[in-house]
């Protein structure tokens, strides 16, 4: 199990050289911090806590200018722990950085799901409404709300509520490009939140370090071509000119 924390940017969408379209979600992955090392001995179980974006002192507190002093880095705005991670890979003040996952890992990505707000049971738990025409009497209504013998409302019905704004694990997603020059992942496929949200990416729980075979990106990079080669082909290209010229006039003065 490994990890490490990172913010959604947004969606866009690449090309592979055999022509497939393959959206994708752009996850900026700034350097990790390893703040604390937990093991069985000292606190009961085994986890890494990560830091993520440094912040002004003053912004922060001495609690926290304290604790990450120890791991010798600035404060930093945002402490995750992950889990189930051999803490003998790990060291006090490690800087961990978007080259620890590769093309094709299977992942998780765990981020907080957008706010919805107050919403009704057709939005929120997918209900169908009733008929729309006159005397219906029930048009987006919650249904029924139970027998007469309990004389209240069974626990666990849907009914209308807070939507969204929680904790969500999208499972078994693909890295499809790891860009180290702009310390950003490409995901496949969709990731929960909103764009500028933190999001924690680990090891895919059912599916292990798996690695799939991928197809190769298109690269939009220009290449620079030396000046040396651009006489040869400007020269070649008025050779093949001449002779074309000459052959022609060959056959003209031969008609």
């Amino acid at each position: 199990m490994k990890g490490i924390l990172g913010r959604k940017i947004g969606m866009t969408q690449v090309f592979t050289t055999g022509g497939k379209l393959i959206p994708v979600t752009v996850i900026e992955i700034e350097p990790n911090v390893v703040t604390q090392v937990k093991t069985v001995n000292s606190d009961g179980y085994n986890a890494v806590q990560l830091g993520y974006e440094t912040v002004r002192p003053k912004v922060s507190n001495k609690a926290k200018i304290g604790h990450t002093n120890k791991a010798n880095t600035e404060p930093k705005r945002f402490l995750r722990e992950i889990r189930g991670v051999n803490t003998e890979e790990y060291s006090l003040g490690q800087v961990i950085k978007a080259d620890l996952f590769t093309k094709g890992e299977v992942i998780d990505v765990t981020g907080v799901s957008k706010g919805k707000g107050f919403q009704g049971v057709i939005k929120r738990h997918n209900q169908t409404r009733g008929p729309m025409s006159h005397g219906s009497q029930y048009h987006r209504g919650v249904g029924s709300m139970g027998t007469l013998l309990p004389m209240h409302v069974i626990k666990g019905k849907k009914l209308p509520g807070h939507m969204g704004n929680e904790t969500t694990t999208i499972q078994n997603l693909e890295v499809v490009d790891v860009d180290l020059e702009n310390n950003v992942i490409l995901v496949k496929g969709n990731v929960p939140g909103p764009k500028k949200s933190l999001v924690m990416i680990r090891t895919s729980i059912k599916k292990g370090e798996k690695v799939n075979e991928t197809e190769e990106l298109i690269s939009y990079v220009e290449i620079p071509v030396e000046e040396e080669q651009v006489e040869e082909t400007v020269a070649e290209e008025v050779t093949e000119n001449e002779t074309a010229l000459e052959s022609t006039e060959v056959e003209s003065s031969q008609e």
